[in-house]
């Protein structure tokens, strides 16, 4: 795996002052401002902390001694004061606090990782798995390879599971997904949390790409909108703010289902017809070119130049488009990024994609819209889920068992 540029993390929203000082609740947060505010790059002195949190001098030396004793943070140099003040030690996040588990599942195979809360990659690997065959025999599979992974980098403080179907996040399971028979209601986060001991956040599989992508792009990239195109197709977006929007109960985004104007009336996994997953996912240009022909063979196809494969890619992207202007009249993001296997494969359908949002929008919501393919490839998904554990583990609620930690 190459190895990933630093990943934006988000500044707290919320002064450490929100709760009584002698409050327990108010120590988590005070600590975890203090670390987040590090972490993003907002604060990397005492004196920082104090303006950006607003707190007492007294306060914020005290929490930072305290988040260098328990290995949550550490001194990394010094740096110069305006005149001729002293240097100030300049602050950033330990690698000593403990690891993040990463389990970034497609339909046909998982991306896992262990990273350190300094988003330093400790192990990665790939393994195939089919999401057809069931949460059972998949999350075994995941279980032990992650095992494997961990290795001595201190304790697990969370791990993050995306997989390629909607998703209730609070209670961690899937909801109804229409290429993973047998998952619908299986307590995923449940059965992590017990084997590894630790909060386990379940997303979107599109969800932790879109984040991914944000995060690694300068924050005036964002609103921004991810298209996956692979053997289904989805969407994540991203706010302003640079977060995931996950809407009233976790499905905005699943743009997959929306039947798209003058395409086939194919029938969905869904049970619905004229999707727009069934019409011109990598799946939909597998069946159009033969029972027999795999989404590996469609890229394979597509990459030497196949002129059968590229003319249905080039009519997938006409279809994408028309779903994509539709979006960009909406949202109004600042950046649309297409990714998944099929947009890997060749600069056919993104050319395609931008010809007909440039062509059906209206100025307005187009004049300074970047349509790019994806910066990080594959491991967009990884990339959200560094972010997501590690802003987890910063957290108010994951604070203490950091500070529990003896390093």
């Amino acid at each position: 795996m190459d190895v990933l540029e630093p990943l934006r993390l988000a500044a707290p929203t919320l002064s450490a002052r929100t709760a009584r000082a002698d409050s327990a609740a108010h120590r988590a947060v005070m600590l975890s401002t203090l670390a987040r505010l590090v972490a993003a790059g907002t604060a990397v002195s005492k004196a920082d902390l104090v303006q950006a949190a607003g707190l007492a001098r007294t306060t914020v030396s005290g929490g930072v001694d305290e988040l260098l004793a328990r290995g949550v943070l550490k001194l990394d140099g010094v740096r110069p004061t305006p005149g001729r003040g002293r240097p100030a030690d300049r602050l950033a996040l330990s690698p000593r606090g403990g690891q993040v588990l990463i389990a970034d599942l497609g339909a046909h195979g998982a991306h896992l990782a262990a990273v350190d809360l300094s988003q330093r990659v400790l192990a990665h690997t790939h393994v195939d798995v089919e999401v057809t065959d069931g949460p059972e025999p998949v999350l075994d599979v995941v279980e032990s390879s992650l095992g494997a992974l961990r290795g001595s980098a201190g304790p697990v403080r969370a791990l993050v599971i995306g997989v390629p179907g909607p998703v209730d996040g609070r209670h961690g399971m899937p909801v109804r997904p229409p290429i993973m028979p047998g998952w619908h209601g299986y307590p995923v986060s449940a059965r992590l949390s017990r084997t590894f001991g630790c909060p386990v956040l379940l997303e979107n599989d599109v969800n932790l790409r879109a984040l991914g992508e944000a995060r690694a792009l300068p924050a005036d990239q964002a609103p921004l909108l991810y298209v996956k195109i692979g053997t289904g197709i989805g969407g994540g977006v991203i706010t302003s703010a640079g977060v995931l929007h996950h809407g009233a109960d976790g499905g905005a985004g699943d743009i997959g289902h929306v039947r798209v104007r003058g395409g086939p009336d194919t029938q969905c996994v869904c049970g619905n017809v004229g999707c727009i997953e069934a019409v011109a996912s990598a799946a939909a240009i597998a069946r159009a070119l033969g029972e027999s022909v795999t989404i590996a063979d469609v890229r394979a196809l597509v990459a030497r130049g196949d002129p059968t494969a590229l003319g249905l890619v080039r009519e997938a992207a006409g279809l994408i488009g028309e779903v994509v202007a539709t979006l960009v009249h909406f949202y109004n993001p600042a950046r649309v990024t297409i990714g998944g296997s099929l947009a890997a494969a060749s600069d056919e359908l993104l050319a395609g994609i931008r010809a007909v949002v440039y062509r059906r929008a209206l100025p307005l919501a187009t004049r300074n819209l970047v349509l790019a393919n994806t910066v990080l490839g594959r491991y967009a998904g990884v990339a959200g889920a560094i972010v997501l554990g590690i802003e987890q583990a910063l957290s108010a609620d994951g604070i203490g068992s950091l500070m529990s930690h003896n390093p």
